[in-house]
């Protein structure tokens, strides 16, 4: 993670924002706390002072002030909560009545809060209290109040609870959001190191997963798929380059011996019909092959079309029945076992296409007097499974992946261009489909599996 400039990283900036919202909602709920324990309390004690104040008052007027000193000791001895506060200063500043050690100076008509020390038994105490100021006729003072020190205690420890824990909080989380920042910038510069390598040409590299499962691994995981894939692309079109090479020297050099002996001939037309229907045989092969090719291609590179359910039992009939007389003629049985009303998503003629180059493999590959089956049904999880199967002499396990790629035939001597199970690979993909191959004992076994 570059220091210069941490906002940049996206991980720090959502840690800040959270970090802001969690000190405000620490700020919110102590403000909470601050009115249900320390404002409603003092305006509590405010009213009562109030009252007490209104009352005595009316005790002066009515009565006196020899009545409103005995009120203010029955006050000050009465069984309280809060211990009361009073103070009657006369017209020349004289104290008449009082139980605090010291008070405010004259102000006047107002509440005050203000602070003062008692005591006790040898030690000082700190007390604050609200006291209302009240001027009476004559040219008296009265101060009258109640004490909140225990709300005081309470202001300051909100106050220091607001500070200490805003403080932590951000400090914490800026500490943690920068851990964090580190590593996941660190799980990303691996991804960026994998990405700037396939770019310089290593196609082979893939991002290393830490194996937690997370969400890193997944996307890792996903996009080493994606990189395999582009892999395997790239490398297939390399592949076919050279294949395309190779395919084409012989056709075209059988092409070209037949047009020159085809021009130097005499003219026997039956000879010149004879070498006119080879050549056109090669370019009938050619064509066929590109035609192949331009197949692959573009259902490699295509989008996946609309799929619409396609009635595979007639289907597969079908395929079976165009290539029986190729089984027939070598002596084949054709066993068939295939479930009734059998229904998959797909194109009608992809499907058609992938069965009859199985068909057409399995006829091929299985000696003569073999047997070629195909059979049909639904899975546990209603998805439909096709297989063809061959007794022939199969394909090795190392060689299974293989079978898939362009131009590849297990031997030279094997017939065609080697493109048939790429067209069916090419094809199930592009119809969301799964194609594997499996040891028929004797033999080779191709699965077909449509989408539910």
């Amino acid at each position: 993670m570059s220091l210069r400039n941490p906002l940049r990283h996206l991980t720090l900036r959502l840690t800040l924002i959270y970090i802001a919202l969690f000190c405000g909602s620490i700020g919110v709920m102590l403000g909470v706390g601050y009115v249900a324990g320390v404002w409603r309390p003092l305006q509590v004690v405010e009213a009562r002072i109030q009252d007490e104040s209104d009352e005595l008052i009316r005790i002066f007027e009515t009565k006196g002030r020899d009545a409103l000193i005995l009120a203010l000791d029955k006050r000050a001895n009465a069984p309280s909560l809060r211990m009361p506060y009073h103070v009657l200063i006369a017209p020349n500043g004289a104290v008449v009545a009082v139980n605090l050690a010291n008070w405010p100076v004259n102000r006047g008509d107002e509440w005050l809060r203000y602070e003062f020390d008692t005591y006790a038994s040898g030690s000082e105490e700190e007390h604050e209290a609200v006291v209302r100021d009240v001027m009476l006729s004559g040219g008296y003072r009265l101060l009258v109040g109640l004490d909140t020190e225990d709300l005081d205690e309470r202001e300051d420890l909100i106050e220091e609870a607001l500070f200490w824990g805003s403080g932590m909080s951000l400090a914490l989380g800026l500490i943690g959001g920068l851990v964090m920042t580190w590593a996941v910038s660190k799980r990303l510069e691996s991804i960026n190191r994998t990405a700037r390598a396939v770019i310089g040409g290593d196609l082979s590299g893939r991002i290393p997963l830490h194996g937690s499962g997370d969400d890193f691994d997944q996307l890792s995981a996903t996009l080493n798929e994606m990189l395999g894939r582009i892999e395997e692309l790239v490398s297939s079109i390399s592949r076919v380059s050279d294949n395309i090479a190779h395919e084409l020297r012989t056709p075209l050099t059988r092409l070209r011996a037949e047009l020159e002996e085809l021009a130097a001939s005499t003219d026997d037309r039956a000879e010149v019909e004879a070498r006119s229907a080879a050549a056109l045989d090669e370019a009938t092969r050619l064509q066929s092959m590109f035609e192949a090719l331009l197949r692959i291609a573009r259902l490699q590179s295509g989008p996946q079309g609309d799929m619409t359910p396609v009635a595979l039992s007639p289907l597969l009939r079908d395929a079976v029945e165009l290539h029986q007389p190729a089984a027939e003629e070598r002596g084949q049985a054709v066993e068939l076992d295939i479930a009734p009303d059998l229904t998959a998503p797909g194109d009608r003629d992809l499907i058609f296409q992938m069965v009859s180059n199985l068909l057409d493999n399995a006829v091929k590959f299985a000696p003569a007097g073999g047997k070629v089956t195909l059979t049909a049904a639904r899975t546990r999880d209603q998805r439909v499974q096709v297989t063809v199967s061959d007794d022939g002499p199969g394909v090795p396990a190392a060689d299974r992946d293989r079978v898939f790629e362009r131009f590849y035939r297990g031997g030279q001597s094997a017939p065609g261009f080697g493109l048939g199970l790429s067209l069916v690979r090419a094809a199930a993909r592009h119809q969301g489909a799964e194609v594997r191959l499996e040891d028929a004992g004797p033999g080779l076994r191709v699965v077909l599996t449509f989408r539910a």
